[in-house]
């Protein structure tokens, strides 16, 4: 055999092994690969991840080529939104867009800087689109969640000009497309020009020529750097950082966004250092209000407005800067909860029994006093009525829904209600019910298992009591009793109450001060409180929108009662006790013996904050709450100022308590719309449950163990006596009901709603002058 046979023969052999290798089992340690494995190798797997990149790339190539760049008019699509009553009768239209186009050249070079700085510091360098932050958008779309992401002006342009505000994967797909393409074919002065001359400023205001004249009356030529970048810190959240109508807290962000604006403008060289330094923030204007609006109109279209965005941007995950740009002037058709007759009686008797008396002319201080209130249906949390101020036009902060004034001793049925919720007790251990003792001394130290904790309010008129009960402390207001409760509670709980019945509580200290309700609240907030406990424990969040269409959509607005956040045994306890503060109480004499009550039921609280700055009274009957609020305000400085001798007719000094007048307007407003019916209450204490009988003895009753009051005046009434003690406490324990230290010209038998002598602070005074120790 020769070399080549020979070569080829061991070429077979080779061959021939290897098939046998192949077919064979394999050896042991060695198992065979997976048919996963086998399927999921490097080589497929990059195969695929190209394939798909590809497959993207040609669909995003197509879509290039599809989606061409529309016609762009913005104005076009402005169009004027109606706003009906209830029934279906017309409220308000709201007027024409407030647009002015002007040339960029008319815009001074650093001004327009402010809104680059503000929004997209690479928009001279970029492509016109944030890739990075448009996937996140999708993503967050595709997922049904959040806000969606960081876009330049070039894409916030084109959403403005040639698309809409929708959260939808086509529409961010387009806006995608149409963004490179303007980028391409328009300079980044048109590009900028379109942004700034169709974004929306608030106040009714698109665009920079319309805003530099709502915000500072001049045009758009002459704004400073320091106003531009106000208007360009604006664009985030007009309405929020509006300065003239913002909270402490809108005013705060938007100072911080202001200064934001003008520190990028110095890192990117376009502001020196020094002309930074020299900048203050500047003094905006009063808002004047569009035509039509007139009276509470405003009041009502603006929390429409308000309530309808806050759904969007729940619903579709808009930021509040697009949710206002996606209702103001774009065509909705809102129909509102307001009763047009409800209406019109509340604005009767704010009108008859206060701002009647009222002559700015005679008293500055008259010019100081701004009512406000909400009345809500507390079965169905629809708000039927609401009053925000004498005029829109006059005064275009809305006494209801504002949040600076403390809602004072209206806060004290809360802690009763976090007490009874969580079946708290006193420092000995003792149950906190209606009929829990405590002392009332005047200026008592708080103590937290005996330690001070540096809290020592004063009662009305310096009032010192004896041991009380909580049905009669209450009644009175004392404030030593519910700071004392607070602590008992433990204010962390108290605070936590709160929040789920409705207060906005973010950054508030849970401090003892607070049980003299030294926070900020709104009548709208404190009406949904009382609607709660009213409706025994189920949330109740305010709502005024009806319903709202556009073109044929219509959006889902949520329901205003939720889940039980109070349990039925709690809330109603403090209904019934609240009926003590009507019968027995601070409120007596304006509500208790109104002639228009005729019977019906009432429970409520009054409340007048430190230094008579504010005055409350928030009460309900079965079918109806409704909380009024008075605060003095500097008309001039928006400062908050007291209101004693407001209208002249108030004896002593004139102090104005939360049992005057507004119990006076409640009650004119709330007996003239309401029949009589009664509270279903499931509880065992408070004011509106009858004592239970003496017991049965061969020995006539000790004097300890007879009331000390008389039952309510009221025929329809049961008897307004507190309870007597839970089991754990004998009726021994049952003190006086009569102060130890009776302030000269107080008559022993209950706290006068209006002092006849000038003396110390307000029967409801709630601590805002006081702070916790350190």
């Amino acid at each position: 055999m020769g070399r080549a046979e020979e070569r080829r023969a061991r070429q077979r052999g080779h061959r021939a092994a290897s098939k046998r290798r192949r077919s064979e089992p394999a050896a042991a340690g060695k198992p065979a690969k997976s048919l996963l494995r086998r399927m999921f190798t490097w080589k497929k797997i990059l195969g695929t991840v190209f394939g798909v990149c590809l497959l993207a790339i040609l669909g995003f190539i197509g879509l290039y080529m599809y989606v061409d760049i529309p016609e762009g008019n913005a104005a076009a699509r402005q169009q004027s939104n109606v706003y009906k009553f209830s029934d279906g009768t017309l409220l308000a239209r709201s007027g024409k867009v407030n647009r002015e186009i002007v040339d960029l050249s008319k815009v001074p070079r650093k001004v327009q800087l402010t809104f680059v700085a503000a929004e997209n510091k690479s928009f001279y360098s970029d492509s016109g689109v944030d890739f990075k932050g448009t996937a996140r958008g999708l993503l967050n779309t595709l997922r049904g969640r959040g806000k969606q992401g960081g876009s330049t002006i070039t894409q916030q342009y084109v959403k403005n000009y040639y698309l809409n505000q929708d959260q939808t994967v086509t529409r961010k797909l387009k806006e995608l497309v149409i963004s490179l393409k303007v980028d391409r074919e328009k300079s980044k002065d048109d590009i900028l020009a379109g942004y700034i001359n169709t974004s929306y400023y608030g106040r009714d205001a698109y665009g920079i020529q319309a805003a530099a004249q709502a915000y500072f009356g001049v045009d758009a030529q002459d704004l400073s750097v320091e106003q531009g970048a106000y208007l360009a810190a604006l664009l985030q959240a007009p309405s929020q950082y509006d300065w003239a109508v913002a909270t402490d807290t809108g005013k705060r962000l938007v100072t911080q966004r202001w200064n934001y604006v003008l520190d990028n403008m110095v890192e990117e060289g376009w502001l020196t250092k020094a002309q930074r330094t020299a900048m203050h923030f500047p003094e905006i204007k009063a808002p004047k209000r569009a035509p039509g609006l007139d009276g509470q109109k405003g009041y009502l279209v603006e929390l429409a407005n308000q309530q309808l965005e806050q759904q969007l941007m729940t619903q579709e995950g808009l930021t509040q800067s697009q949710a206002e740009n996606a209702v103001e002037g774009k065509g909705w058709t809102i129909t509102l909860n307001i009763d047009r007759k409800k209406q019109a009686a509340l604005e009767r008797a704010v009108r008859s029994e206060l701002t009647g008396k009222l002559d700015k002319t005679k008293r500055k201080v008259d010019g100081d006093i701004q009512p406000g209130a909400v009345s809500v249906d507390p079965g169905t949390g629809k708000i039927v009525a609401l009053y925000g101020g004498q005029n829109y036009y006059e005064h275009w902060t809305s006494n209801a829904t504002r949040r600076d004034y403390q809602p004072a001793s209206t806060f004290k049925p809360v802690i009763l209600a976090a007490a009874l919720e969580r079946e708290a007790t006193t420092q000995d251990g003792k149950p906190i019910t209606a009929s829990t003792l405590y002392d009332g001394g005047n200026r008592r130290p708080v103590v937290d298992h005996g330690r001070p904790v540096g809290f020592a309010p004063p009662n009305e008129d310096e009032a010192d009591y004896d041991k009380i009960t909580v049905q009669e402390a209450m009644n009175k207001s004392v404030n030593s009793v519910f700071a004392q409760m607070g602590v008992d509670v433990g204010m962390d709980n108290v605070m936590s109450t709160a929040s789920s019945l409705g207060m906005d509580t973010k950054g508030m200290p849970a401090v003892p001060a607070q049980t003299l309700g030294s926070m900020g609240a709104s009548p709208l907030e404190m009406a949904g409180i009382y609607a709660t406990f009213a409706n025994h424990g189920h949330k109740v969040t305010p709502a005024i929108v009806k319903s709202a269409e556009q073109k044929g959509r219509s959006v889902d607005m949520p329901d205003p009662v939720g889940g039980t956040v109070l349990s039925r045994t709690a809330a109603d306890t403090v209904t019934s006790v609240l009926t003590g503060v009507v019968d027995d109480g601070t409120a007596k004499t304006s509500v208790a013996a109104n002639p228009l009550r005729d019977g019906q039921q009432v429970a409520g609280k009054t409340g007048t904050s430190d230094e008579n700055k504010s005055a409350w009274f928030t009460g309900y009957t079965p079918d109806l709450v409704t909380s009024v609020g008075l605060f003095g305000e500097d008309p001039k400085t928006h400062g908050h100022v007291s209101m004693e001798g407001a209208t002249g007719l108030l004896p002593g000094r004139g102090r104005i308590n939360g049992g005057g007048y507004p119990a006076e307007i409640w009650a004119a407003y709330t007996f003239g719309v309401t029949d009589r019916s009664t509270f279903d209450l499931d509880t065992t204490q408070g004011a509106a449950v009858a004592p239970p009988p003496p017991p049965t003895s061969s020995a006539p009753p000790t004097p300890s163990t007879t009331p000390s009051q008389t039952p309510s005046e009221t025929p329809s009434r049961t008897p307004s006596t507190t309870p007597s003690q839970t089991p754990s406490e004998t009726p021994s324990q049952t003190p006086s009901r009569t102060p130890s230290q009776t302030p000269s010209g107080t008559p022993t038998t209950g706290l006068p709603t209006e002092p006849t002598t000038e003396g110390p602070p307000d029967p409801d005074v709630d601590g805002g002058g006081f702070h916790f120790g350190q």
